[in-house]
């Protein structure tokens, strides 16, 4: 029920203020396990995200907010879950495999932290993990804008969400659970990513 109420508050907020566009929409897929990957500029990015998606979004989000207290009683209830960063958390890979398991939406930020330069950095191997053991479609994920927030309130490309197509990465004599087989999926996965911000950014900065 909040997920669903914030939800409509942000999309009145962002169309209102920010006069944001989602681009792709009809990508996502609209039943069966999901794994969302997108570039992360902003703490707004997954405000952004899982207002313009049309299914819940679960993300994966670093330990330190949970600690936080209200804001920890917030994001559990929104069903995000937390993961220690700069160590393999298997209790976060195995609660990130459930939620695909039961045909949800995870939302993953490959890169691990935020980029202040805003390009796109290194990704760290644990999206490319849960995508090789699951088989779970991969949707790339573009957020545009979303690092300068108060400039570009009620501008024109204020806020920009673009959804790509999926991809599976089914384990196989290609991609097998090796570090070589995860760095190439990770890259892969940050290469679209890069295609979307790419082929949109010129008509955001138009704008």
């Amino acid at each position: 029920m909040l997920y669903r109420i914030l939800k409509i508050v942000c999309n009145v907020v962002f169309r209102l203020f920010w006069r944001w566009r989602i681009v792709g929409a009809d990508h996502f897929p609209k039943s069966g396990p999901v794994i969302l990957v997108a570039n992360h500029v902003s703490v707004w990015d997954p405000v952004i995200i899982a207002a313009a998606m049309p299914r819940n979004v679960r993300f994966m989000a670093k330990e330190e907010l949970f600690q936080i207290p209200l804001l920890n009683s917030i994001i559990t209830q929104l069903g995000s879950f937390p993961v220690k960063r700069g160590q393999a958390d298997r209790g976060a890979i195995k609660q990130a495999l459930e939620i695909l398991a039961e045909g949800e939406v995870l939302g993953l930020f490959p890169e691990g932290t935020r980029s202040k330069t805003g390009e796109l950095q290194k990704p760290h191997p644990g999206a490319a993990l849960i995508a090789l053991k699951s088989s779970a479609p991969v949707v790339p994920v573009a957020c545009l804008g979303s690092n300068q927030p108060w400039k570009r309130m009620f501008h024109s490309g204020g806020f920009t969400v673009i959804i790509g197509p999926g991809q599976s990465y089914n384990k196989s004599a290609e991609h097998r659970l090796s570090t070589n087989s995860l760095e190439a999926v990770s890259n892969d996965m940050m290469l679209k990513i890069s295609h979307l911000i790419l082929d949109n950014i010129s008509q955001v900065e138009h704008d």
